[in-house]
């Protein structure tokens, strides 16, 4: 890994892009602390599905959006 000032990767950045390019990790600092790290980019396996490619696949109960009342009875006090 070699770490390298914002200076010096202003001025060589084709440098090491080639670098990291060939799989070395590349870190820049500023005065000294390490700020950031270049890597190469790896394209996403999963490309994201469209909305709507599921239809049909999924389904809704009828009763979704029903009043949840009952089911927290048990949660009410019992009157003595």
């Amino acid at each position: 890994m070699q770490v390298v000032n914002i200076h010096d990767a202003k001025t060589r950045l084709s440098r090491l892009l080639e670098q990291v390019q060939s799989g070395e990790d590349v870190v820049i600092a500023k005065s000294g602390t390490p700020i950031v790290r270049l890597v190469p980019y790896i394209q996403p396996k999963h490309k994201m599905t469209p909305p709507g490619a599921m239809a049909g696949e999924i389904w809704i109960a009828e009763d979704f959006d029903a009043p949840l009342d009952e089911l927290f009875d048990c949660l009410k006090p019992e009157s003595a």
